[in-house]
């Protein structure tokens, strides 16, 4: 048997192509749109793909299952569990093969026996493989996002990110029940799991990239605890904020995803073409480093940095009915960013621009825009402006800012809605890469005057100067969040 793990930095995602050596036949499970890189693995060892599967319903990317198994001519195999609400509407189109519970089905000599595994979703399958050429027991089992290196999928994703209504503490007790129906696996079996550190499908996820149940047994915090109502407190509890844009790629996952779009050479804009651009409402990012974009960016652009988290806030903050514009100092970036939106869905970016658009800008219309940067010192004597705390509410209640309020990144266009923009404000995340972002946000809605604390919680807190936690029972109100003359009704985070 042949496994090879195919890893996604950007998506802390991981597809697997296992393949059995003697007849050539393959499979690729919990593919991302990237489908490229699936068929030139196989060829690269010369194989033959057979089959393409998915573990379930996935929220944090744009699968890629139909996509290859058309491009390769692979037979689709897809869940049949979950009940009517969870059931693939692609299915039948794609003459997929529908996968339960006890079925099992070979590539060559390497057999997959599916278990119904529900809890991070309802229609969630794992499959137990066994290397027959090699022995009868089994090898390994590929988790997806039920089991994780030190971690389990979260059950919340339906209720929190989807607004499916009721199924945060169903899901939870079906992950208890899930969990305790591996105790007939061996020790020795293998865990391949679907995501690693990083990924916002749990909250505790391990960097390791495999490990086995008998290790996971011992460590993992889910298989310590034998009481079904515990397990469901601590299992919610801590959860991060889901990317806001989860709900649309689990709708898009069950009803059939879209075609890759064709990668055409994106135009070149000039001053004229990006007024054009803005005058239309196309979202304006800036994909470079946070120190350039604060030294100087074209007014009411967002920054969203290239990195391990831009799928996630490009996903969560860039609205997926405009189209977009990627600015850049350099055609790998550009197209980073353009396979990276790709993965999540965002279909719509219609051409860049690089450093001599901000020249044009400069010579035409006047001054860039800058962030001001702030460190701890500096915050600690100005108490005039507000403070805006924008990480998740798991590293509020850690510890944060004694007069900081709590806007979260992912919301913070809408939660500051009401404050007036000519109030002085600095924003903090823990280190000072979402606080940037966070300050371009506010100066795209017209914040006038925005300062990013660059260091961050984590130097407020390494000068040893005072933090806060709530109080037992305390609520962080949204409502509580905004200047009193504010009548809005909002969420509470």
């Amino acid at each position: 048997m042949l496994l090879e793990r195919i890893y996604d930095d950007a998506l802390a995602q991981a597809s697997y192509l296992i393949a059995c050596q003697e007849t050539g036949g393959a499979i690729v499970v919990d593919p991302n749109r990237d489908v490229a890189q699936y068929l030139d693995a196989v060829a690269r060892r010369s194989l033959r793909l057979e089959l393409v599967t998915e573990t379930h319903i996935h929220a944090d990317f744009v699968s890629g299952a139909r996509d290859l198994a058309r491009a390769s001519g692979a037979r689709l195999l897809l869940s049949a569990e979950g009940g009517p609400d969870w059931q693939y509407a692609v299915a039948k189109d794609e003459s997929a093969r529908r996968l339960s519970h006890g079925d099992r089905f070979d590539v060559g000599h390497v057999r997959f026996d599916v278990r119904h595994t529900p809890g991070h979703t309802p229609e969630h399958i794992c499959f137990v493989v066994t290397d027959r050429k090699s022995s009868e027991r089994p090898v390994g089992m590929l988790t997806g996002d039920f089991i994780f290196v030190g971690d389990v999928g979260r059950p919340d994703l339906l209720e929190r990110a989807a607004n499916v209504h009721g199924t945060m503490d169903r899901l939870a007790r079906q992950l208890f029940h899930s969990l305790r129906a591996t105790r007939d696996l061996p020790d020795f079996l293998q865990i391949w799991p679907g995501h690693g550190e990083g990924s916002a499908c749990g909250k505790a996820l391990g960097a390791m990239p495999s490990s086995t149940f008998g290790y996971e047994r011992l460590v993992n915090w889910a298989f310590q605890i034998d009481d079904e109502d515990n397990f469901v407190r601590e299992v919610l509890a801590g959860q991060p904020e889901p990317p806001k844009y989860f709900a649309r790629m689990k709708a898009i996952n069950r009803d059939g995803p879209p075609p890759v779009p064709a990668m055409r050479e994106l135009p070149a804009l000039d001053l004229a073409g990006l007024e054009r651009a803005m005058k239309a409402g196309a979202s304006i990012v800036d994909v470079r480093s946070t120190a350039d974009f604060s030294t100087e960016h074209i007014p009411s652009t967002i920054n969203v940095p290239i990195g391990d988290s831009f799928s996630t806030w490009a996903g969560s903050l860039l609205p997926y009915d405009r189209d977009i514009v990627v600015l850049a100092d350099t055609q790998d970036r550009i197209a980073r960013a353009r396979h990276m939106l790709m993965l999540v869905g965002h279909d719509r970016v219609v051409a860049y621009g690089d450093r001599g658009l901000r020249d044009e800008w400069r010579q035409h219309k006047g001054a860039l825009a800058r962030v001001t940067l702030m460190d701890a010192s500096d915050l600690a004597t100005d108490d005039r402006r507000l403070v805006i705390d924008v990480r998740g509410r798991p590293e509020w209640d850690a510890g944060h800012l004694p007069r900081a309020k709590h806007l979260f990144l992912g919301d913070l266009a809408e939660l500051a809605r009401d404050i007036p923009r000519d109030t002085p404000i600095a924003v903090y995340c823990q280190g000072g890469t979402r606080s940037s972002i966070a300050a371009s946000v506010l100066q795209a809605e017209g914040f006038s005057d925005v300062a990013n604390v660059s260091g961050g919680f984590r130097e407020w807190e390494a000068a040893g100067r005072a933090v806060t936690t709530p109080a037992a029972g305390a609520t962080d109100p949204v409502s509580d969040q905004i200047p009193s003359h504010s009548n809005r009704t909002l969420h509470a985070y």
